[in-house]
């Protein structure tokens, strides 16, 4: 007669429990799980009855077979809770449309002829030059900045260096200070501009000015 040991079946599970320290790897933990259960219920098919499986160790199968049944049903439980605050993330961000937000940033949208952003300087400098840059990596206006500590603020009009009205693009806004000695000054710079739309495709939720997308962990303010 043939006979099968606890042996195949205690090596299934730790099969199935390595499986479930993955992630996502819930489907081949649940094909671990079945062939656990198939080798455990084959093992009491095929058992001598002359010698059967020990009280004990048929114990500690079910034990383990509950623990693997277990972990897969917290598996299910945390993927419906992600599932779950993707949702309240994505309600979240619709709340912002149509608002005008700061956030942490350099690149942000023209709208309406213009382009806002804030700059703060960690100490006061002697220069503060503001470059604004096209996505392409040209500079297309640049001027002298507000030197004092702290935040600063700076709206571009859209209009190029040469006098030449743009319309539409995404910019940079590069700011480069520097103390009495020419010592550079650390600045920081936020993006200013209304929110158009909400893109979670990503897996994030990221709030959309024009084409820039801003993740909503970013945003330091709500201006109106």
């Amino acid at each position: 007669m043939t006979t099968t040991n606890s042996v195949d079946s205690t090596n299934a599970y730790s099969a199935a429990a390595s499986a479930l320290s993955s992630s996502g790897a819930q489907t081949s933990a649940s094909a671990a799980y079945d062939t656990f259960l198939t080798l455990l219920t084959t093992q009491l098919t095929h058992q001598d009855p002359l010698d059967p499986t020990d009280t004990s160790t048929f114990t500690q199968e079910m034990i383990q077979l509950s623990g693997v049944e277990q972990e897969l049903n917290i598996n299910s439980t945390l993927s419906t809770m992600s599932a779950s605050l993707n949702n309240i993330s994505d309600a979240n961000g619709l709340g912002y449309i149509g608002k005008t937000i700061t956030a942490t940033g350099s690149t942000t949208a023209m709208q309406s002829g213009t382009a806002s952003w804030d700059y703060s300087l960690a100490s006061s400098a002697n220069t503060v030059t503001l470059s604004v840059v096209d996505s392409s990596g040209d500079t297309v206006y640049s001027t002298s900045g507000n030197t004092a500590t702290g935040t600063n603020s700076f709206t571009w009009n859209g209009q190029t260096t040469s006098g030449k009205t743009l319309t539409s693009g995404d910019y940079t806004l590069q700011v480069s200070a520097a103390d009495g000695s020419g010592n550079s000054i650390t600045a920081a710079t936020s993006i200013i501009g209304t929110v158009t739309g909400v893109d979670t495709s990503n897996g994030t939720t990221e709030l959309e000015i024009g084409d820039v997308n801003v993740p909503i962990a970013n945003v330091t303010n709500l201006n109106s």
